[in-house]
């Protein structure tokens, strides 16, 4: 397992426990996961907090409503997690190098640059530098894969972490007040059926990694990780 599969594993699995064909995650769905993988959360965790919520799920009586996001599974998750709780079984396998096609990388990041590109042409004065730096490093990271010598996928990935970072406060300081407001509230309709189900401590890494996202979303700024290739 590495650590790009994460997410498609635990996507899949749900999928497969929810057992009605192709469904498509949620923005809500995917910060879950994502806090998930910034909490250390063990992969076996999740599929087995994923299993134990639909077994439940199944045993009721009356089943109004189908299972609708993977934060129906988070308390189980996090049962799971803490029954695991130990060094040496985390399962994000971070130190795997998964294989990615050099062209394939190349045209990635030239992607990106090219999206965010378009994207300055509508910022503010004080954020166009921002998105030209980040645009010209992914351009230098795509010469590079074009002369295939990313052989180190672990760093370029620390790269891409600290350029989305540095994106993503550019884009928070881009937003009015209001689209923020809304944003938050947004996220609050939709996570509060399931906050009794998350500790304080991922609430909050989720309520930031939500926001990010969308701060990116709304200012038509890409993700930067592998992951999202």
């Amino acid at each position: 397992m590495n650590y790009f599969n994460y997410f498609t594993e635990i996507e899949e699995h749900f999928q497969q426990a929810r057992g009605s064909g192709f469904f498509l995650l949620s923005p809500l769905d995917w910060a879950m996961i994502e806090t998930w993988k910034e909490s250390g959360v063990p992969l076996d965790a999740v599929h087995k907090g994923i299993e134990r919520a639909f077994e439940k799920w199944h045993a009721r009586k009356r089943r109004a409503r189908l299972v609708n996001s993977i934060a129906y599974c988070a308390q189980e998750v996090l049962t799971a997690a803490r029954e695991m709780e130990d060094p040496g079984s985390e399962a994000l396998g971070k130190s795997a190098q998964p294989a990615f096609d050099a062209k394939e990388l190349e045209a990635y990041f030239r992607r990106n640059a090219e999206q965010i590109g378009t994207a300055r042409e509508r910022s503010s004065k004080a954020l166009e530098a921002i998105y030209r730096e980040t645009a010209e490093s992914l351009l230098s990271l795509a010469e590079a894969a074009g002369r295939d010598e990313l052989a180190d996928i672990e760093a370029t990935e620390q790269r891409l972490t600290v350029l989305e970072e540095r994106l993503t406060a550019a884009a928070r300081q881009q937003l009015s007040v209001e689209q923020l407001i809304e944003a938050r509230q947004e996220m609050e309709r939709q996570l509060a059926p399931y906050r009794g189900k998350m500790t304080a401590d991922q609430l909050a890494l989720f309520e930031k990694q939500y926001l990010d996202r969308k701060c990116l979303e709304t200012c038509g700024l890409p993700r930067l990780s592998l992951f999202y290739m």
